[in-house]
């Protein structure tokens, strides 16, 4: 039976997998939940004897029931080739008796490169099987990673745009090179003078504007998401936790049927969803750590039942989880309410309304396999110089976050459930952070430039530029060259390019200016 995908928000008729993926956010603002989990296809046995490429497709098939098999299977080859530097495309690493699924061999060496390199497959296949001759406009806020990854994946794809919207001065220097100097003739950046939240929130407000709805209709055009909230990011994020269980399974480190624990690093909650949707699958799976940083919105949920985004926005060194509104989480609520479409729906318009919401007391119960734990800016810098010391193994920011709440929670419970840490951006991507941890004193002679964003004589409205983003930028090669020099790990293709790289997008705006922005680059203007 195909499975079809309901709103969270209200009774809505289902839609196919191929209209969601299209649609991106369901019309009343609601996240598209498949109508039921299915099952794991075949015995872990089996699918220990797969490669990633055949995992992923036992994994996706009976989510994207109106693609066909072969359909499915090209947009999985085009996804997962030569553009990873391993052949395992999700390898593991085994340190200190801990995994670490490294989900960033993909060209934008971050996590997102796993869904994010098959979505345009997804999305410019669900076009042509809806007949739609609409242009696909890919509009996304991104904390760093998603935005690079989403360009990445959409420059220059046939049919579409993409608008990616990123917190100017929340992101690491490395992620923001990376965004500005993307290629492509249908691709746009530009900076918020916000944090990710009001980016995010944007972003909604944008997609959920009727009147400019029916203002891109007239022009052609049609809104869709390359964040999370697309049922086509979060898919696939399921098959690299199920292919991580049937790795170890094959290397022989636990046994068939034995649970674990994963740690995920998380801030939008569609990570470690995924996670959670694997475990529904039937993947053997004990606890899911939900791993906050000190914007512990998450951790303060979990143990109290209480969601409330009204507290002070932190920036961290693992920006990617400074978040206050974790939108994946809607997902989980529908589904804890007893999929409750009217009760969601309330809870989503009071955090809109009120900044806080409290789930009841039943629904509380119901979040026993998640535990929640955060982990402070000392804890994670403890945590990656001390694996370095013993191991020599460098981990990113995000992962240090994960792999300190992992290691806090087998002291304080001392349970020796074996532990797998979803490990989500090359180090490389946040040089300057590792080193204040493992070489402050090289640190303390680097002088950081904050950007200026003086606008220059000449330039369009809307467009600025600041002129210390290139002392910015040179100190974090600086970082980069030192880590090399004092780990031994190889540069990444995707920094050291970044060395000579053309910037190309200059555009910055208000949060109030996003959607004029969006019109301008629409030419929806008159």
């Amino acid at each position: 039976m195909e499975i079809r995908y309901k709103s969270t928000r209200s009774e809505m008729a289902p839609v196919s997998a191929s209209q969601a993926i299209l649609k991106g956010l369901s019309e009343d603002g609601g996240l598209f939940v498949p109508e039921q989990i299915p099952p794991l296809p075949c015995s872990l046995r089996k699918l220990a004897e797969m490669d990633y490429r055949q995992v992923a497709y036992e994994v996706m098939k009976p989510y994207f029931g109106d693609f066909t098999q072969e359909e499915l299977k090209a947009c999985i080859a085009g996804a997962y080739d030569d553009k990873f530097d391993t052949e395992a495309i999700a390898p593991l690493a085994k340190v200190e008796g801990v995994y670490y699924l490294e989900l960033f061999h993909g060209p934008t060496i971050a996590f997102k490169d796993m869904a994010l390199s098959i979505l345009p497959y997804l999305m410019t296949t669900a076009m042509k099987k809806n007949g739609g001759d609409q242009e696909v406009v890919i509009l996304t806020a991104t904390s760093g990673d998603t935005g690079k990854a989403a360009l990445a994946g959409f420059a220059d794809v046939p049919g579409t745009r993409i608008i990616v919207f990123y917190p100017k001065d929340g992101v690491s220097a490395i992620q923001k090179q990376q965004m500005l100097t993307q290629k492509g003739k249908n691709v746009a950046v530009v900076g918020v003078d916000g944090n990710f939240d009001d980016c995010q929130n944007g972003v909604k407000a944008i997609f959920g504007n009727a009147a400019l709805r029916e203002e891109m209709a007239q022009a052609g055009l049609a809104f869709s998401s390359a964040n999370s909230i697309n049922i086509g990011r979060l898919v696939p994020q399921i098959a690299y936790y199920v292919y991580a269980y049937a790795r170890l399974l094959r290397e022989g480190e636990i046994a068939e049927g034995e649970e674990i624990h994963i740690a995920v690093p998380t801030g939008n909650f569609g990570n470690i969803l995924a996670a959670y949707y694997a475990r529904r699958m039937g993947l053997p799976v004990k606890k899911l750590l939900c791993a906050s940083n000190e914007n512990k919105v998450l951790y303060d949920f979990f143990a109290t039942g209480s969601y409330d985004r009204k507290r002070p926005f932190i920036l961290t060194s693992s920006p990617s989880m400074d978040i206050l509104i974790s939108s994946n989480l809607e997902r989980l609520i529908y589904e804890i309410t007893g999929f409750d479409a009217k009760a969601t729906a309330a809870f989503m318009q009071s955090l809109a309304g009120n900044g806080s919401y409290e789930i009841t007391k039943e629904m509380k119960q119901r979040l026993e396999p998640f535990y929640g734990g955060f982990a402070t800016e000392e804890e994670g810098a403890a945590e990656i110089a001390g694996v370095f010391d013993r191991c020599g193994y460098v981990m990113d920011t995000h992962t240090a976050v994960a792999s300190a709440v992992a290691s806090a929670y087998r002291k304080n419970t001392g349970d020796t459930t074996k532990m797998l840490v979803a490990s989500t951006a090359s180090p490389y991507k946040f040089a300057p952070s590792i080193l204040r941890a493992l070489k402050p004193e090289f640190m303390a002679g680097v002088q950081k430039a904050e950007p200026d964003n003086k606008t220059e004589p000449g330039q369009r409205n809307g467009e600025r530029r600041s002129a210390k983003a290139d002392d910015e930028t040179k100190a974090a090669f600086a970082c980069v060259d030192e880590l090399s020099r004092l780990s031994g790990m190889k540069i990444p293709a995707a920094v050291e390019e970044l060395r000579s790289a053309k910037l190309r997008h200059r555009r910055l705006c208000p949060v109030e200016g996003m959607e004029a922005e969006v019109k301008d680059l629409l030419n929806l203007v008159r």
